[in-house]
């Protein structure tokens, strides 16, 4: 039984130090996403134009911050940073952003949306627009982009083309026709369709642009540039270091004092870590200097959590309980305390996810997942290397006993 609990605690080690040798060297680093601070960026600064019948004020520029933000997440993007100006200006940082000229066309445009007769006449604007969507053309020729509107603008849209039955309609975005396609019928459905040639690429702008809406004034780009990461590379190399170097105090301070249970806490950080940042890269997480400050605090209740269940497990056997029962009854005693620090912690994290921006949300991110993490690494993996180790010796001495 020994020898085969023996080699299960040996396999596990050398998988648990293989997996952090290969995400270290592999998908995990090449994978995540680092923020304006860690990384740089795209700056764009951009004025509102006043003119006839679009005054410039703080509800349009506000709106207009709004509508911004929502077409650069729309790309994609990971982080940005959308904020006011003075009266009349909006600076978008972007971090990392691999086509700055897409994303300043996308960010200038008006997007103005209209539908005119062959007189010119206005018949529907963008404002009746419920959603759009990119695709392949039907005849696989070039790509398309769907729209559906909601209910009133479903009622002008049929009504427009009931009136234009054999004549061209011209789809128009900011005074530009991109689209004339000839009415061969009445559309009651509510769905229209624009095509023009459009690459894949093109049609996926242009249903961004639609599906964030148009902005309420024209904006004029002032200025564009690349911004390095403001936290600086020496600052970055040094927090790394004291990073790395207060982990190793961590784990070597568990392994001297706790002795065999420690060994089994360092090997469950290094599981803990490999999961959150394995998770980070899944879900495409950013990563800033607070998201850092988020995952160093984690990593602090993750070893919280395993010196409480050793220190219930070394009561446990003073009051000379078996090894196992000691386990047992340890794990038990330490689940509430537990979970009841890190349940506080998580609604905290939560209410700063769903309220906060920019790098309150990536703390806010960061941290959720390492406090998850750290619970099920804790209560179940912490659980099955100690019962592992528990049928290889019984030395109470090695236990901190």
């Amino acid at each position: 039984m020994r020898k085969n609990s023996s080699m299960v605690v040996l396999t596990t080690i050398v998988l648990v130090l293989g997996l952090l040798v290969y995400f270290m060297n592999g998908p995990i680093f090449k994978n995540i996403n680092l923020g304006l601070d860690l990384r740089g960026g795209l700056r764009v600064v951009l004025q509102a134009q006043e003119k006839k019948g679009q005054a410039v004020t703080p509800d349009t520029i506000e709106k207009a911050v709004g509508i911004l933000r929502d077409r650069v997440d729309k790309l994609g993007v990971k982080e940005t940073a959308v904020y006011p100006q003075g009266k009349d200006r909006v600076v978008v940082e972007i971090a990392g952003e691999k086509d700055p000229e897409r994303a300043v066309d996308i960010l200038k445009n008006t997007a103005q949306l209209e539908f005119w007769d062959e007189k010119g006449n206005v018949l529907l604007t963008g404002k009746n627009l419920k959603d759009s969507q990119a695709r392949v053309s039907q005849g696989g020729q070039g790509a398309e982009v769907l729209l559906e509107f909601d209910k009133d603008g479903a009622r002008k849209f049929a009504e427009a083309t009931s009136a234009n039955v054999g004549k061209p309609l011209h789809i128009v975005l900011d005074g530009k026709p991109i689209s004339s396609p000839r009415v061969d019928e009445p559309i009651t459905d509510g769905s229209a369709r624009i095509t023009g040639n459009f690459t894949a690429k093109e049609a996926q702008d242009l249903s961004v642009l639609l599906r964030s809406g148009a902005l309420p004034v024209s904006m004029e780009l002032m200025e564009k540039r690349s911004v390095g990461p403001t936290l600086g590379s020496d600052s970055l190399d040094k927090s790394v270091k004291a990073g790395i170097i207060g982990l190793i105090t961590i784990l070597l301070f568990m392994l001297g004092y706790y002795r065999l249970p420690g060994l089994v806490a360092d090997i469950s950080l290094v599981l803990y870590a490999i999961l959150v940042l394995g998770t980070m890269s899944f879900l495409g997480s950013v990563l800033t200097l607070p998201g850092i400050a988020g995952f160093a605090l984690s990593i602090g209740m993750a070893v919280d959590a395993n010196i409480i269940i050793y220190e219930r497990v070394k009561e446990e056997m003073r009051l000379g309980k078996t090894l196992q029962a000691s386990i047992d009854s340890g794990f038990k005693r330490a689940f509430w305390t537990i979970f009841d620090a890190n349940i506080t912690t998580l609604i905290t994290a939560v209410v700063l996810m769903y309220f906060g921006t920019g790098p309150i949300k990536g703390f806010a991110v960061t941290l959720s997942i390492g406090i998850i993490a750290s619970m099920l690494v804790a209560l179940t993996f912490t659980r099955y290397l100690l019962v592992l180790f528990s049928n290889i010796t019984k030395n109470r001495k090695l236990y901190g006993v």
